[in-house]
C-alpha cells in the first residue's frame, strides 16, 4: 500500500481571505499528484497582533477559512489537513489552535487542538506566550486516511516525544506536523527534532511549514519536510513558496519497526535517586 502526499510551504499574511487567495493554486499544483495535502500551523493567516488575532479569529461554526478549504478539498477530491486555523468556541469563547482534516467530500473527518503552547523566548527579540491567548487541547488525535492512520500534532507539541510514542502505539502510521517554527528555533532544531520522530516511532513524518517575515515582524523557518521512518529526509523545501511531495510506501514503516523494535518496550522507569560516595 502506497500513498502519495503534498507538504505546503508559504508565508500567511494577516488577512485570512489574502492567504487563502495565494495559497489556492498552490493546493491545484499539490493536487495534480497528491492524495493528501498537507498546509502548516496558522494555515489562513498570522495576526499582526494579540488584539488582532481576537478580532480576526474566526467562530468553530461560522468559518470562512473553514468553508473554503472544505469547497477545496472537495473540488479537488483530496484529502486536506489545514495545518491549523486560530478559532473560536462557541461554549466559551475561548481561542483555540486547532488542525482539521476534510476528506474527498469536503467533510471535516477529524479535529485537534494543540496540546502544548508555545510559551517560550529564542532570543530573536520576540516574546511568545499562546496560553495567553489559546486554551489548550487535553487529547491526542488519530485520524484515518485511505486505511491508514495519521497522528495529528501542531509545531511546539514536536518537542514532547511522549505524544509521538503514544499516537504510535494507538496505531499512527504517519505523523502530521505542521509548523510555523521561529526561523531562531528552526535553525537549531527543526531537522534534529524531526528526524528523531520519525525514528523513534517508525512513522512517517509530514511537516509543512510557515516561511518568511510576517505582519508581527516573526520569521519563520520554513523548510517543510517529509521524512521516512527509517528517519530519511526525503524531501525538503528551499525558501520561499514551495509544494513537495512524496511516495509513502506503507512496508517501510513495517521494516523499520522490526529492524527496531523499541515500541515493543514499555519498562516502566521509576524516580531518579542520586549517588552518594
Amino acid at each position: 500500500m502506497s500513498l502519495t502526499v503534498a507538504a505546503l510551504q508559504y508565508c500567511a499574511s494577516d488577512d485570512a481571505a489574502a492567504t487563502l487567495a495565494h495559497i489556492e493554486p498552490l493546493i491545484s499544483k499539490a493536487a495534480k499528484t497528491a492524495k493528501l495535502i498537507c498546509l502548516p500551523e496558522a494555515a489562513s493567516f498570522l495576526a499582526a497582533s494579540r488584539s488582532q488575532l481576537q478580532a480576526r479569529a474566526e467562530w468553530e461554526d461560522n468559518s470562512h477559512s473553514q468553508q473554503k478549504l472544505a469547497d477545496l478539498a472537495r473540488h479537488h477530491a483530496v484529502w486536506l489537513l489545514a495545518g491549523s486555523l486560530f478559532l473560536r468556541r462557541r461554549s466559551d469563547n475561548q481561542l483555540v489552535n486547532r488542525s482539521l482534516l476534510f476528506n474527498p467530500a469536503g467533510q471535516i473527518t477529524a479535529s485537534y487542538d494543540k496540546i502544548h503552547m508555545f510559551d517560550a523566548n529564542v532570543g530573536d527579540g520576540q516574546t511568545y506566550c499562546e496560553s495567553d491567548s489559546f486554551a489548550a487541547g487535553t487529547t491526542p488525535v488519530i485520524a484515518a486516511i485511505e486505511g491508514l492512520q495519521l497522528g495529528m500534532s501542531i509545531c511546539y507539541d514536536l518537542r514532547f516525544p511522549h505524544l509521538y510514542r503514544q499516537l504510535a502505539l494507538d496505531g499512527a502510521q504517519i505523523l502530521a506536523v505542521p509548523a510555523a517554527f521561529t526561523k531562531v528555533s528552526g535553525a537549531a532544531h527543526w531537522h534534529i527534532l524531526l528526524r528523531a520522530r520519525a525514528i523513534e516511532t517508525g512513522c512517517y513524518v509530514i511537516a509543512p511549514a510557515q516561511c518568511g517575515t510576517h505582519s508581527d515582524g516573526r520569521q519563520t523557518y520554513g523548510h517543510a519536510m517529509i521524512i521516512s521512518p527509517w528517519g530519511e529526509i526525503l524531501c525538503e523545501a528551499d525558501d520561499g513558496d514551495a509544494v513537495i511531495t512524496a511516495q509513502l510506501d506503507i512496508a517501510k514503516i513495517t521494516a523499520a519497526r522490526r529492524a527496531i523494535p523499541s515500541l515493543n518496550s514499555n519498562a516502566i522507569i521509576g524516580a531518579t535517586r542520586s549517588a552518594s560516595g
